[in-house]
């Protein structure tokens, strides 16, 4: 019997002792992807900040020109400022707690509002592209404007509903957040299926109207879906990690859109890329 209590104890002991030094190693496992994120954060906020704020700038010049606004896409580049001053906010330390959750509430707001507003320019550049006519009766500055209003309402109730009843709305985030997907692949097809029958829109536009619609596409796919795994997927610490960093990325990725939407330099680009070059299919 003292035998048999002796053993125990000393199992005892060294279940304590393993579960002490794991609950150790997961601390500083987790202190390391802390210090990755806000490294990766200061970066993107350093570099993503500035473009973004010229990019903005540019926009607002063209539009002096007389020159037709790009609402979404200026919309869209709100919302990364947005992103990026909630990112500063995140990453600054002894934030107050209740200044803290208003900008979070804020940072998901604007990451639903850009959700949204990608596929508003991914449907944009289909409609001119397929339906012309349709879209120049029916396209108005006030029609825009209702549109990126609504937007900003609904992307407000996402970040509300998921910022205070998360566990009870995980499962309608994520079916507010797939169906884009389909749909900024419905617009690419769309897209170049029209181009392949349209003979009066040049090969340069071809190649930056494609290009635009390919790279929304990417940056929803490679940096928003894993977050939408996530939210199915609730006790992945790695997960959760990649898609927090992929999803701060994605402001920083949105500035190529305005680039795409400029004319010069990005067209020779395009030209020599073998995969964007429209005329070998059309």
């Amino acid at each position: 019997m003292e035998g048999l209590y002796i053993n125990s104890s000393s199992q005892n002991q060294r279940y304590d002792h393993n579960y002490t030094t794991s609950k150790y190693q997961n601390n500083e496992y987790l202190k390391k992807l802390y210090f990755i994120r806000d490294v990766v954060t200061y970066i993107v906020v350093a570099v993503g900040l500035p473009l973004t704020l010229v990019a903005i700038y540019a926009l607002y010049s063209m539009v002096r020109r007389d020159h037709v606004a790009p609402i979404y896409l200026i919309n869209l580049l709100i919302t990364d400022v947005l992103q990026f001053c909630c990112m500063i906010v995140r990453v600054a330390p002894n934030v107050d707690k209740k200044i803290n959750f208003i900008f979070i509430f804020i940072y998901l707001s604007a990451l639903f509002a850009s959700v949204f507003f990608m596929v508003c320019i991914s449907l944009e550049r289909y409609l001119v592209i397929a339906h012309p006519l349709w879209y120049r009766c029916r396209r108005t500055i006030k029609t825009s404007v209702v549109l990126c209003v609504l937007v900003w309402v609904l992307s407000a109730v996402c970040g509300f509903l998921n910022f205070f009843i998360e566990r009870v709305v995980r499962y309608i985030l994520f079916t507010i957040l797939l169906p884009p997907f389909p749909l900024l692949i419905f617009s690419l097809v769309g897209t170049l299926k029209a181009l392949s029958a349209s003979i009066s829109v040049p090969s340069d536009e071809k190649r930056r109207i494609v290009g635009i619609l390919v790279l929304v596409l990417l940056i929803y796919t490679l940096l928003f879906l894993p977050s939408i795994i996530w939210l199915l997927e609730e006790n992945s610490e790695n997960l959760d990690f990649l898609s927090t960093i992929f999803i701060r990325l994605s402001p920083l990725a949105d500035t190529f859109l305005y680039v795409f939407m400029r004319k010069g330099s990005i067209d020779k680009l395009l030209a020599s890329v073998c995969c964007c070059r429209m005329d070998n299919f059309m």
